[in-house]
């Protein structure tokens, strides 16, 4: 039987590496001497004097990176990207910085705004608006954008935003849902930034953490135009805030505001391209399985897949039907899912560490132990989920492993899953069953990865 946890890490970090951001961005932007060239777009040198390079995500550095790495000395460059604390150190050679500073925005492992994140985002602001009309700008965008980039609007504090966000991500608001808020209450996202760009033309490279990719939603849209309203925005607070609990400060700035009109676009014109995905890790994991001899299936999410448990309780369902499949017509399979689905958290009281990838696979294992596996069918699976971004809540793992070896740890400690579930503490289930996948941060930020591997039973 082959080492099936093996496989399925191995698995999940081949749709990792076709995603890492420096290498994503070096094959997209080409130049000569006459030209640049992004995806099917091309700028010729001739018509600018200097590049602006501005951003934020947790993949920031490594697309700053990649874009360098591909522009060479063809145009003087400068600019400024809010990346994760330690991340940084990415572009440090021979302990010197390069001509993009790279701003450590916030904490890593605190996907929170920070007054180091306000900081970052004003220095961005100003030098976008500074700009001139022989200057070219390039924004670096990917998931995490948008708690690294936080301007309050005029009357909400950053302490109003971080309730605000807190409260919406604990009562398990979508990405979609929560960065409907957070456009309408600064003054970068929702298009904020290309309004403010004075530069001949603005170029956005994207890496995308939202499903779908829609570049308005993908780290709050600071350069695409905002189609959203503030009356989405309050229905989405009345949704989860219905006895109003959130600041005044936030309840006034979203009914005052012009309730029906989008934001209007800026004359700046401007470029947007979608470089990398969530489906395109999962199809190039699925390269692997099928290499590996797995008959593979793959699926990557295009909306809100809903709760994490609801998730792992399908992922379960579908590895039984894995598993109990008639051996003499299935191989070796693999099933390979992509997405990111919600967690409402218990109450602050009682709450313990995890994430939702964590969440996910102990939902899994609470719905595989009421299936009546036998021992021998314990052996034959292995069920992992992870972010690929490295993260999974405020926690150092980047998911969780479920295998024969943590089933057999999880019994003989006699560990009672449904507590760890209602208390939201998955990452100390696996810390003592040995099942925490662990990787640091990727430089790269496309949504969750999940792999099932089942082998054949002899």
């Amino acid at each position: 039987m082959t080492n099936l946890r093996q496989d399925a890490v191995d698995i999940w970090n081949a749709g990792v590496d076709a995603v890492r951001a420096a290498d994503l961005v070096h094959r997209e932007v080409c130049v000569d001497q006459k030209s640049l060239v992004i995806g099917s777009h091309q700028w010729n040198r001739c018509d600018f004097d200097r590049i602006i390079v501005v951003g934020a995500g947790k993949a920031g550095a490594a697309m700053t990176t990649g874009l360098l790495d591909s522009l060479g000395d063809w145009l003087p460059v400068t600019g400024w990207v809010n990346v994760p604390e330690g991340t940084e150190l990415m572009q440090l050679e021979d302990g010197q910085a390069g001509p993009v500073h790279l701003h450590p925005a916030r904490p890593a492992s605190l996907n929170e705004p920070t007054t180091q994140g306000v900081l970052g985002a004003e220095k961005i602001l100003q030098k976008v608006s500074h700009a001139g009309p022989r200057d070219l700008c390039i924004a670096l965008i990917s998931g995490g954008g948008s708690a690294l980039l936080p301007i309050p609007v005029s009357g909400i504090t950053l302490s109003d935003k971080l309730r605000v966000t807190r409260f919406l991500s604990a009562a398990g608001a979508d990405i979609t849902e929560l960065n409907t808020v957070r456009k309408h209450l600064s003054r970068i996202k929702g298009g904020g930034l290309l309004a403010a760009c004075q530069a001949a033309e603005m170029i956005t490279l994207v890496l995308s953490d939202v499903l779908g990719d829609p570049l308005d939603l993908i780290a709050s849209g600071p350069t695409v135009a905002d189609s959203s309203t503030p009356r989405q925005a309050l229905r989405v607070l009345q949704r989860y805030d219905s006895e109003r609990t959130l600041p005044d400060a936030v309840y006034r700035t979203l009914e005052h505001s012009d309730q029906d009109a989008p934001d209007p676009a800026n004359d700046c014109p401007h470029t947007t391209l979608v470089i990398g995905n969530n489906a395109l890790a999962v199809d190039e994991a699925g390269i692997l399985a099928e290499q590996r001899g797995y008959n593979h299936v793959m699926q990557s999410a295009r909306q809100c897949e809903g709760a994490a448990e609801e998730v792992g309780q399908r992922l379960a369902e579908m590895t039984v039907h894995m598993l109990r499949a008639d051996s003499a017509t299935h191989r070796n399979d693999c099933l390979i899912t992509g997405g990111e689905p919600t967690v409402t958290l218990a109450p602050e009281a009682i709450r313990g560490q995890g994430g939702r990838n964590q969440q996910l696979v102990l939902s899994a294992y609470r719905a595989l132990l009421n299936c009546g596996l036998s021992d021998h069918e314990w052996e034959r699976l292995c069920l992992l989920s992870g972010g690929t971004d490295g993260e999974d809540g405020p926690t150092d793992a980047a998911g969780a492993i479920l295998d024969v070896e943590v089933h057999q740890k999880a019994s003989k400690q006699a560990l009672n899953v449904e507590d760890f579930l209602q208390r939201n503490d998955a990452y100390r289930f696996f810390q003592q069953t040995g099942g925490l996948l662990k990787t640091g941060p990727t430089g790269t930020n496309v949504c969750d990865v999940r792999v099932v591997v089942v082998a054949r039973s002899a």
